[in-house]
Parts: C-alpha cells; sequence; structure tokens
C-alpha cells in the first residue's frame, strides 16, 4: 500500500505553466481575450507567472495546483524526494507566486480564494522530516520561508481578523460545504462570521512560526538576537489569540453547555452560535507548542521576555501550563486544560466523530439531530452525510458533511500525539468514549486512530476485499485485487472510496501511518 500510495504522489508532479497577464490580456498569437476577463477571475493576479514542476492533487481531474493540498502532500514526499518537498513549499512562497500583499494563491479556480494557512506547520513538519533523514538540518531551507511566511502571516492579521480581536474569519477555508451556508458570501442574517476553524488555524500558525523563530535562534549564531525577537512576537501572539476564543465577549467562541467550539454570528451586539459540531470546532486542538526550559537556558533574550510576560501578563499568562518536571517545560495550547477532556469526550465517541475508519468531519450526532438554522424566510439545515452528498446545496457537493478525509485525520492524530508528549501516561481517556471503552493514554489512542485509517486499504479478514473498493466486484479479480486507488475521501460508516478515485494527493499520507503502524 505505502508503495503505491508513494507512486501515485511522485505520478502527480506536473508541469504547470500559466502565466496570467496574457491569460488576461491575449498572448498576441491567436484570438485576442475577451474584455470581460481583465475583471473576471483572477484580473487582480496579473503578476503570477508559473512555468515550474508542481505536485497536483491529481493531474487528470485536477490539473492544478491546490495550495492546503500541496502542503499535506509534502509530508510524505519529504520521505522519498525531500529536496523536491522542500522546493514545492518554496516555489508558492516566490514572488512570480505570492501576491504583493502577502497572500499565497488558492488555486487556479480562484487565487483569491482563502485556503487553511497551514503552510508554516507544513514546512516545519518537512525540515523534521528531512533532518531525521539526512542528519543534517537544512537552516538556509527554514530561514526562507520563515522570512516569507512573515509577509503571509500579516496579511492574515490585517484582512481576517476584522475588529483586531485574535478572532479570525476567513471564508470556507477548504471546508467550503461544512456548514450550515456558504461562509465565502455574506451571511444571510447580515452581521460578521466569527470563526472557529480560521482562529484555531492561526494559533496553529502561530504556534509554528514561534517554534521556527527558536529553532533559528539555536541555529544562527549573529543572527540569534533577532529571531529571538520573532520568537518573543509570536509567543505573545499566540497566547493573545487563545485567550480570545476562550474568553474574548465572555466565553470566545467556547460553549460550556455543549463542550464544543462553534463558529459564531456576530451582529451587533448581539451573538448567536452556530451549533454544529464539525472539524470546524476540532482545529483549535492543533494551536498548540510547548517551550522547554533548556532551550530558554541557551536563548538568554527569548528566556527573559518569557519570565517577564509570566510574571507580568497574568490574564494572559493563564493559559501557559508548566510541567511539574526538571528541566521545565511549558505548554501554550488553544484548548485548556478544562477544555480538553470535553472535546475529546466528543472526538472520541463513536456516536460522534470516532468511525470505524477514522475521524469524521461532521459528528454523527446530526444525523438524528441536524442544526437548522433560518434566516430571511429561508431554512438552513447541516445534517450529518457519511458518504457522497444527498442535498443540492453548494452545487450538490457537500462532502464535508460526514465523511472522512485524510488530511485533517493526519494533523489531528499528530496533534493527540503532541498532547501525549507533553502529559505521558498522567492523561487517559477511554477509547472508545463510553462504558465500554478501555482507558489508554493519548499516544495509544492516536496509534488506534492510525489503524482504523489504515484498515481503509487493508483487506477485511471476513470478506477478503480492501474497504475503499467495496462494493465494486471489478476489484476482485486476480488481475486488480492488489491494484489500489487513493481517493479524495471516504464513506465514514463503509470506508469506501468516494470523490476523484484516481487522485492520490494528500490521502497518500496514509503510508506515513502505514509505516508508523509497522514500526510499532
Amino acid at each position: 500500500v505505502s508503495r503505491q500510495a508513494y507512486a501515485g504522489l511522485l505520478w502527480t508532479k506536473q508541469f504547470y505553466h500559466y502565466v496570467v497577464r496574457d491569460w488576461l490580456t491575449g498572448d498576441g498569437v491567436g484570438r485576442p481575450a475577451p474584455p470581460a476577463r481583465a475583471d473576471g477571475r483572477n484580473a487582480d493576479w496579473g503578476h503570477l507567472y508559473s512555468r515550474d514542476i508542481i505536485s497536483m492533487p491529481d493531474k487528470w481531474e485536477y490539473p492544478w495546483f491546490a495550495a492546503w493540498d500541496l502542503a499535506f502532500q509534502m509530508l510524505p514526499m519529504a520521505r522519498v524526494d525531500p529536496a523536491f518537498a522542500k522546493g514545492q513549499l518554496a516555489l508558492l512562497l516566490r514572488e512570480w507566486y505570492m501576491h504583493p500583499n502577502g497572500q499565497i494563491p488558492a488555486y487556479e479556480f480562484n487565487f483569491g480564494d482563502v485556503n487553511p494557512p497551514v503552510h508554516a506547520w507544513a514546512a516545519w513538519r518537512v525540515y523534521e522530516i528531512d533532518a531525521h533523514k539526512t542528519g543534517e538540518p537544512d537552516i538556509g531551507f527554514l530561514a526562507g520561508v520563515f522570512q516569507k511566511l512573515l509577509l503571509n502571516f500579516t496579511w492574515w492579521v490585517n484582512r481576517k481578523d476584522a475588529e483586531g480581536q485574535g478572532i479570525f474569519s476567513g471564508g470556507f477555508l477548504g471546508l467550503d460545504n461544512i456548514s450550515v451556508f456558504d461562509r465565502s458570501h455574506d451571511l444571510p442574517v447580515g452581521g460578521q462570521l466569527q470563526q472557529a476553524d480560521g482562529t484555531g488555524w492561526m494559533a496553529l500558525y502561530c504556534a509554528k512560526m514561534m517554534r521556527m523563530a527558536i529553532e533559528l535562534a539555536l541555529q544562527s549564531g549573529p543572527n540569534q538576537p533577532a529571531y529571538e525577537d520573532m520568537a518573543s512576537k509570536f509567543l505573545e501572539h499566540l497566547v493573545q489569540i487563545i485567550h480570545a476564543i476562550n474568553t474574548h465577549g465572555g466565553t470566545g467562541l467556547w460553549d460550556e453547555e455543549d463542550g464544543f467550539y462553534y463558529d459564531q454570528v456576530l451582529h451587533g451586539d448581539e451573538v448567536t452560535p452556530l451549533k454544529v459540531r464539525s472539524l470546524v470546532g476540532l482545529i483549535p486542538l492543533a494551536g498548540a507548542e510547548i517551550v522547554r526550559e533548556v532551550n530558554l537556558e541557551r536563548l538568554p533574550g527569548f528566556a527573559k521576555r518569557f519570565r517577564w510576560f509570566l510574571e507580568n501578563q497574568p490574564e494572559l499568562a493563564q493559559h501557559v501550563v508548566r510541567e511539574d518536571a526538571e528541566p521545565a517545560r511549558y505548554l501554550i495550547s488553544a484548548v485548556p486544560p478544562r477544555h480538553l477532556a470535553r472535546i475529546l469526550g466528543r472526538l472520541l465517541d463513536e456516536g460522534e466523530f470516532l468511525s470505524p475508519y477514522g475521524i469524521r468531519s461532521m459528528s454523527k450526532h446530526h444525523a438524528e439531530d441536524p442544526f437548522v438554522f433560518h434566516a430571511g424566510g429561508t431554512e438552513y439545515t447541516a445534517r450529518y452525510t457519511p458518504g457522497e452528498s444527498t442535498s443540492g446545496m453548494f452545487g450538490g457537493n457537500s462532502n464535508w458533511r460526514g465523511p472522512v478525509w485524510f488530511p485533517l485525520n493526519h494533523l489531528l492524530v499528530e496533534t493527540l500525539e503532541f498532547y501525549h508528549h507533553f502529559y505521558g501516561a498522567v492523561l487517559r481517556f477511554r477509547y472508545p468514549a463510553g462504558e465500554g471503552g478501555e482507558h489508554l493514554g493519548l499516544g495509544d489512542i492516536a496509534t488506534a486512530i492510525r489503524g482504523r485509517l489504515a484498515s481503509i486499504f487493508r483487506r477485511c479478514p471476513e470478506t477478503g476485499r480492501r474497504p475503499f473498493a467495496d462494493p465494486h466486484p471489478h476489484w476482485d479479480s486476480d488481475d486488480n485485487r492488489d491494484l489500489l486507488l487513493f481517493h479524495e475521501y471516504f464513506d465514514a460508516e463503509t470506508g469506501r472510496g468516494l470523490g476523484a478515485g484516481h487522485q492520490t494527493g494528500w490521502t497518500a499520507l496514509v503510508a506515513m501511518h502505514l509505516e508508523h503502524l509497522a514500526r510499532g
């Protein structure tokens, strides 16, 4: 399975040539471009000049790059071709791709759409994978992407934190059909949308920029003070976002009754939570980082500001958890300890997010109890659908309302392992949640979820079939039974492959889970 996943990922490399200025005005060879094109799609991306080999989601159905797809694809790519993986992440930050205002182009359909800001996380993970593989950290790569990511981070802060309060919007953020209505358009009730996923993504962005700055300070010699300053900047920004998501306006985006983070509609002084239990409310889990005392000892400037912050900003410092051990470690997480158990209780509940094949994109709770929202005489509904969309909304493409998607499953599995590294065996949960579950640490739980994801491609002992291919008899023949397809997403109840069947893309992440399981 792993070998075919890597082969599919390598196969999706493609030469991509798109000169936006020529597309807008005509290339002087054929007919001139229609006048309407000058004010249409991508009209404000005239600087973009693409003539590169790029990793595509799929070079048949999706023969163009997608920024957040590419970020996830580069993790397994780094296992087989780390130089290409690093080059791809750096490429989208170059001046002929990144907009002068700092925005990273999303995808050909509309470069100006907003994808989740996962580039910093992916760059850090590829840096780690490459260093482990080669034994030599590529500080030049890390420094290069860090400088460009500063521009993109500033774009996010200026454009998507409308009130300057640390609560972010962003639109559909890749999960274009997960909400009760289209988050890319004006709200049907007016007002402003405050997004749990947008805010969680920005906490993750800050956390990884802080981690990169610390690494660069440790490795950079005479430039150490400048990177220490940046580590301090992202520390404070991270804690401010954490404070906002948990306390702004009283409880931030946290719902104490449900124990979950929700998007909210802000209309004047009135706040309306959109109580859809989905991946949107799980993403804040990923916004976390650990500061180690051993690094503080080597970074006197950062250490001085870190300790001043803890002593003089008690309202914010409450979000920093100190481990009772020597040398000390400090956990900074968007989900504080008092919320962690409640949100993981839903994540690990087979009646909510935990599917036989991974983590559902929407809680199964909404199968019997859909969320309904009334606005302007129209009823908007979000209902759990484990497979292909049954709704005509979003062009009949509401495929984030239940299926299992590998990218966010991968991120959440890594996040559970991250918390395990800090809390260790002290923190245990029933897995699955409920009376029948076994008390396990988060590391063991992460491994168990990896097993559920891997089972999509493994033969079922009872039927001899791989769930992704069921119930197609085509896959039963001797010629085809060991040929695999890495679909776009998967039915949360059966594991059946859905969407683009010939796409490897980010589903190649399964190779990393299989290898982890093989190592034991």
